[in-house]
């Protein structure tokens, strides 16, 4: 009997496995994005981190261990990408399943409305905006603006423009690429991010060069905005 059982937990377990996508550049810079979210990350217990654009689940599998005093909320909009996540997920008890999220919407029609104003201790955020709709970025500092609880941290990853200028030349040739697929995608100017937070109580406190060209943006949800 208990062979039969051990043969059923491996089955699933391996379905589990097939689910999960593996992406090598999330891979790569999880690691990197971690020692930034512990510098910034407090040891409070029961505190709240909600992923918006989760990808694969990569991440968040690699955060939550390291964080068990954080509930972790993952989120994503394509399906088969909840099921990824979802798979990842399942090996982590401060993790909840994926949740499916449209950014452009209003949090209170997220989940059946079980966000509540100035609930979140964290949001998170990774390479999301280059490559989606301008909208979703406004939807992203709207709703964070809402749900981060004061002083809560928004943690934005990925390669940005700046002053109207994108470098190196990888990165001018990524945002070229990226408008050939779709013209609403591309890098996102720092200056024009500053005044979506601004207009929603947020401030930018720290910029933080990361590997392969990218940055961790540091936001605080301060409701004076001149601290």
């Amino acid at each position: 009997m208990n062979a039969v059982i051990r043969c059923a937990a491996n089955h699933r377990s391996t379905i589990m496995d097939t689910k999960k996508l593996f992406y090598p550049a999330a891979e790569r810079n999880k690691g990197p994005i971690l020692s930034i979210l512990q510098k910034y990350i407090q040891r409070d217990s029961d505190q709240v981190f909600l992923e918006i654009s989760s990808g694969s689940g990569q991440h968040i599998a690699h955060f939550a261990p390291n964080f068990p005093q954080i509930t972790f909320f993952p989120s994503e909009y394509e399906a088969n990408l909840l099921e990824s996540v979802a798979a990842y997920a399942n090996e982590f008890v401060n993790i909840k399943q994926p949740l499916k999220i449209d950014i452009t919407t209003d949090f209170r029609t997220w989940a059946n409305g079980m966000f509540k104003e100035a609930s979140i201790d964290y949001i998170y955020n990774a390479n999301m905006m280059h490559i989606s709709p301008y909208e979703c970025s406004i939807g992203l500092f709207n709703n964070a603006g809402k749900l981060l609880k004061n002083n809560g941290t928004l943690f934005t990853y990925g390669p940005y423009a700046i002053d109207g200028k994108i470098t190196p030349e990888s990165n001018v040739n990524f945002d070229k690429t990226l408008k050939l697929q779709d013209p609403r995608w591309g890098l996102r100017d720092i200056n024009d991010l500053r005044k979506l937070a601004e207009k929603n109580d947020i401030k930018l406190i720290a910029m933080i060069d990361m590997p392969a060209n990218n940055k961790t943006l540091i936001w605080k949800k301060m409701l004076d905005t001149q601290q």
